[in-house]
């Protein structure tokens, strides 16, 4: 398919943006097969905006019949009145930008809009602008992973008494969605995990995501076993999660979902581990929303972030109504739990909801922040996103597919790495000097998990990314922020490292609105950024000063 099938108009000239944090500029725009670029006319100006069309969530549309008069006298001695006609498209993205086009001509307005709505909702990946982007100083013959799961093994060698690595899923027949190694208990055959892997909803059978080294506790997940209403029981699976606590009085199972949705889920085909058949294993159950929920909650926020009104009760009331930080507080305090369970009481745990591709990532992601300081440091936390994320199936293309604008909405669509995030946020707020990395670097992952220039975040699972050749043919993100100019601006100059678990207060007043996302395209939050971004400099001179001073002494 070309790209230029879908443009029938690919440059206007004289057409007037208007941008957040801008005054309005004329110039000329283009649209090509992933990009739109606008090019200020100003004589000297070399300022220009280069938006990938991916990022475009929804536009509207308007167009007005302007008239006006010819200058030619006609028989009758009248000036004849002629129709001219203009246009306005409004862009809104899924960064949460809003860009105004004032666009010349209701033809050219109109198709440039045709080829906006069709270029940024193409939905065949190898049609996507990670598989044209080359940049100079990466190569594609480069590793795409920062670590595979059979490296993540071999480098925990206190894991090899008790766990192994199976290939069991190699050709992912056995979860379409896991990768095709997985760590399991030495003492349960590859037989027996595809046995308990039939008895789990899409095959994801409980897996090590965690070793605490401190009391050698595990972190497992999984997705729902399938009891039904008859209360199916799998030895297998039994015998898979007995081996996980043999030789410990007791393990917990933390369900991110109520009792009485646990309940209904029996009722079609799911269910929970009951407490006859899983003996030495206590269920504890905090719900938590996911799906339409989760994403309406996205949209009233963003909804109130951008009334205009200045009333503040009435923000206060839309911000309340959202109940994104009431999201944001539900999975710290679960996470939270979830690491006092291994960290203080010194017992294992088995996480799942579901599907286990959405909160059960997401609080596991979390509770290793808290407890574990190798997740930290910028790199750690980058390989702690691919393995509980990329490797691990969340899937990133229907749940990423629109934000918060797009009138079509899909089922599948959720915004809950969007909620890691800002939970992350809340912790390098709380504890500033913790965290190895800093806000910019969360920012920008806000930003790509939407719309990128690298194939990371592409696909629902790493069956999908080899099948489609995302790793042969696109650049692998996580390697992009590790290249030395990349980590020295997403690193905390005022991290200091701890061995200590940082604890999160989820007390109301300790949560705050993320202003760097949310209210980024708004001139408070512009100036906040720049007051940050000089503190920055200062931290990094005085740093370098202080290192400078320390040689000397030597």
């Amino acid at each position: 398919m070309e790209f230029s099938e879908h443009i029938k108009t690919a440059n206007v000239e004289d057409v007037e943006l208007r941008q957040p944090l801008h005054p309005p500029s004329r110039g000329t725009l283009c649209i090509t097969g992933h990009h739109l670029l606008f090019s200020d006319r100003e004589v000297g100006s070399s300022r220009h905006v280069l938006l990938l069309l991916r990022n475009i969530d929804a536009i509207e549309k308007s167009v007005e019949n302007l008239l006006g008069y010819s200058g030619f006298l006609s028989k009758a001695g009248q000036s004849e009145r002629i129709a001219a006609s203009s246009g306005t498209i409004t862009i809104k993205c899924k960064d949460l930008r809003v860009l105004q086009l004032d666009i010349p001509g209701m033809e050219q307005c109109l198709n440039i809009a045709h080829s906006i709505e069709t270029l940024s909702s193409l939905d065949n990946v190898s049609e996507m602008y990670p598989f044209f982007y080359r940049p100079i100083d990466l190569s594609l013959q480069d590793q795409w992973d920062l670590s595979s799961p059979e490296e993540h093994y071999r480098q925990k060698t206190e894991l090899h008494e008790m766990w192994r690595l199976s290939t069991v899923n190699n050709d992912y027949s056995v979860c379409p969605s896991y990768p095709p190694a997985v760590i399991v208990p030495q003492s349960i055959d590859d037989d027996t995990l595809k046995k308990a892997a039939k008895f789990r909803q899409g095959g994801r059978f409980p897996v090590l995501c965690y070793y605490h080294r401190k009391n050698g506790m595990v972190i497992m997940r999984s997705s729902q076993p399938l009891t039904g209403a008859n209360r199916k029981r799998c030895k297998e699976d039994e015998l898979l999660l007995q081996a996980v606590i043999d030789g410990s009085d007791k393990g917990y199972i933390i369900d991110t979902r109520s009792s009485q949705q646990v309940q209904q889920a029996r009722m079609t085909g799911g269910g929970f581990e009951s407490k006859s058949c899983y003996i030495g294993w206590k269920r504890l159950h905090k719900q938590m929303e996911r799906g339409k929920v989760l994403q309406e909650s996205l949209i009233k926020l963003v909804e109130a972030c951008g009334d205009e009104s200045h009333n503040m009760d009435r923000w206060l009331s839309k911000l309340e109504n959202s109940k994104w930080l009431s999201h944001v507080q539900t999975a710290l305090s679960t996470a939270g739990l979830l690491a006092e369970c291994v960290e203080r009481d010194g017992h294992s745990a088995l996480v799942h909801g579901y599907e286990g591709t959405d909160c059960s990532l997401l609080i596991s992601t979390l509770a290793q922040l808290i407890m574990d300081p190798s997740c930290r440091t910028l790199e750690g936390f980058l390989r702690l996103l691919e393995r509980e994320w990329v490797q691990a199936g969340h899937p990133f293309q229907q749940r990423c597919a629109h934000s918060a604008f797009s009138h079509a909405r899909l089922h599948q669509e959720s915004p809950v790495f969007l909620l890691l995030l800002d939970c992350i946020w809340q912790l390098w707020r709380q504890f500033p000097c913790a965290l190895g990395f800093s806000e910019a670097l969360l920012l920008r992952l806000a930003t790509e998990v939407y719309s990128s220039d690298c194939g990371t975040f592409l696909c629902n699972n790493d069956q999908e990314r080899c099948s489609l050749g995302v790793k042969k043919g696109t650049h692998c993100l996580f390697r992009v922020l590790l290249r030395p100019t990349e980590r020295n601006y997403y690193s905390n100059p005022l991290y200091e490292p701890t061995e200590l678990a940082i604890w999160p207060s989820v007390h109301p007043q300790s949560l705050q609105l993320w202003r760097g996302f949310f209210l980024r395209w708004t001139p408070q939050a512009r100036h906040l950024e720049e007051v940050q971004e000089e503190i920055r400099n200062m931290v990094i001179e005085w740093v370098k000063a202080a290192q400078g001073d320390g040689a000397m002494v030597q």
